[in-house]
């Protein structure tokens, strides 16, 4: 892994700098000062981009959620390594297939939650039924499991049963995501401090403020290097910078390329793709020609150059090299802002509403220089006669526009998304994304819908290339999605601690996997 940022690049603006110098870009000088970010010593110090919409485990596959939740409070019976997409034993010390439809988990023994209630197989078929099986609406039900419901039956305290409708030969992958907590929570609402068997539990939440951790002294595996953990959340990635600079902060999530430095940042490849997500059922958004005509004018090149430092691949597709289902054969569309014009004239000609005004909707702190991009892209569509009006939201108010039900009478959405597959196979991103009915998609077709249900019953090379196929027949015959690029992160950095970020850092920043730099536990 590379231990300082890729050189800046500099590059001709051309007409994009044009669109996106006109907008001020000023740093604002945030609440950064020392007593925000900690006392240091004892304790680890982190500043993330936006405040945590919630830190209810089942919603643990969110961004925001997960980066606090996943493996530190909370813990899966099954772990994905995300460096090789291996699975490792967890809270489960193993599994096996049974049947076509039916998988056993052994159950690790010795092992409490921070609150003391030892943890079984109950507590493990409590949580998978109240996580995929209830009617709370978790994200991990829809993103991972479709929606489907799951046959569970505790043959033992170490011992777990789990059948499913029809085959699912990824079921432990999927089961991956779900953290488990304790049989006693509740069932009728979400919860705002969960309990769970990590290293570390929850010790305080200041709303608006900060969230402590403090280490799970119960904890049955080793015990992590930092007995406590602070997090805080500045906006700007100058001041999340500065933080780091400055000894306010040990390290920072998402820092902007021109941020970073070799001495303050890392970079890490994270598996996020970035998109636009086209509502087809919104004039003028509901004619094909018009959604193509937003692929082709979008300069992609230009915008990883640009507004990423080159630190990004163009994308053609939602999901990056190295998922199972990556179509190799697709290539990133060259703007063609004349060709993207003409569709758009045939599309006005034949009556459709052209000059409807279209939201371009993204959320303050999505990735770096993220309210540029928007702008960059209005200037984009509206230079080939479309009419974009930005709003950007925080993270709370953005999900309502991520996930199912999507708001009502607001007109046709250009949602700036970013998806990251960190499971390593496409079926994530299809059901959740592609499906007609699917959490984080507009619209889809009958066809489209049966040949995800089919590739999902497949392994091996016939699921990757079944996968494969799907993308393409989306790019072909659905076109939701205008694809921008293939991201890599930036991770802020203090010499004084030592991380080796990975695929996963950007949704999962394990803390047992932290130190300080100079090698003693605290």
């Amino acid at each position: 892994m590379p231990s300082s940022a890729p050189p800046r690049r500099h590059h001709r603006l051309g007409a994009l700098a044009a669109a996106t110098l006109m907008v001020t870009s000023a740093c604002t000088v945030a609440n950064s000062e020392a007593g925000d970010a900690g006392a240091g010593g004892d304790t680890l110090r982190i500043v993330l981009a936006q405040e945590p919409p919630t830190l209810e485990p089942c919603e643990s596959s969110l961004t925001g959620t997960g980066m606090v939740v996943r493996s530190n409070i909370t813990e899966p019976l099954v772990e994905r390594d995300p460096t090789t997409g291996d699975l490792e034993p967890l809270l489960s010390t193993g599994w096996r297939q049974t049947s076509p439809t039916t998988w056993v988990f052994d159950i690790r023994t010795g092992v409490t939650f921070s609150d003391g209630q030892p943890f079984t197989a109950e507590d493990a078929a409590f949580t998978i039924d109240r996580a995929v099986n209830s009617d709370l609406m978790c994200n991990v039900d829809g993103y991972v499991f479709g929606d489907d419901s799951l046959g569970l039956h505790v043959d033992s305290p170490t011992q777990l049963t789990v059948t499913t409708k029809a085959p699912d030969p990824i079921l432990p992958l999927r089961l991956s995501f779900v953290e488990i907590v304790p049989r006693t929570t509740a069932t009728d609402a979400k919860v705002r401090e969960p309990v769970g068997t990590g290293p570390y539990a929850v010790a305080d939440w200041q709303t608006g403020i900060s969230i402590t951790l403090e280490r799970n002294d119960t904890y049955w595996g080793d015990a992590p290097a930092y007995p406590r953990v602070r997090y805080v959340w500045r906006s700007e990635s100058s001041v999340r910078a500065a933080m780091i600079a400055k000894g306010e902060a040990d390290m920072a999530a998402s820092v902007d390329p021109v941020d970073a430095t070799p001495e303050n940042s890392i970079p890490y490849p994270n598996n996020e793709t970035t998109a636009l997500r086209l509502d087809g059922t919104q004039a003028p958004l509901d004619d094909i020609r018009v959604r193509e005509a937003i692929g082709l004018a979008i300069d992609r090149q230009a915008i990883v150059d640009v507004l990423f430092d080159g630190n990004a691949l163009p994308a053609a597709q939602l999901i990056p090299s190295g998922v199972v289902g990556y179509n190799d054969g697709l290539e990133p569309r060259h703007a063609d802002p004349s060709a993207a014009s003409e569709l758009v004239a045939q599309a006005k000609q034949d009556g459709v509403p052209v000059d409807r005004q279209i939201t371009l909707v993204a959320r303050n702190g999505q990735f770096p220089r993220v309210a540029e991009t928007a702008e960059a892209l209005q200037y984009q569509l509206g230079q080939i006669g479309l009419n974009v009006k930005i709003l950007m939201l925080d993270t709370a108010a953005q999900l309502s526009y991520q996930l199912r039900p999507f708001p009502k009478n607001v007109g046709p959405i250009a949602a700036l998304i970013m998806h990251g597959n960190q499971a390593g196979d496409a079926a994530f991103t299809t059901s959740q994304y592609l499906l007609s009915d699917g959490p984080q998609s507009y619209f889809g077709t009958p066809e489209l819908d049966e040949r995800i249900a089919a590739a999902g019953e497949l392994s091996g090379q016939e699921r990757q290339d079944a996968f494969a196929d799907i993308f393409a027949y989306q790019n072909e015959e659905v076109v939701q999605y205008a694809y921008l690029a293939h991201m890599r992160g930036l991770m802020g950095i203090s010499p004084s601690v030592h991380y080796e970020p990975n695929p996963a850092t950007g949704d999962e920043l394990r803390l047992a996997e932290i130190r300080p730099a100079d090698g003693d536990n605290r």
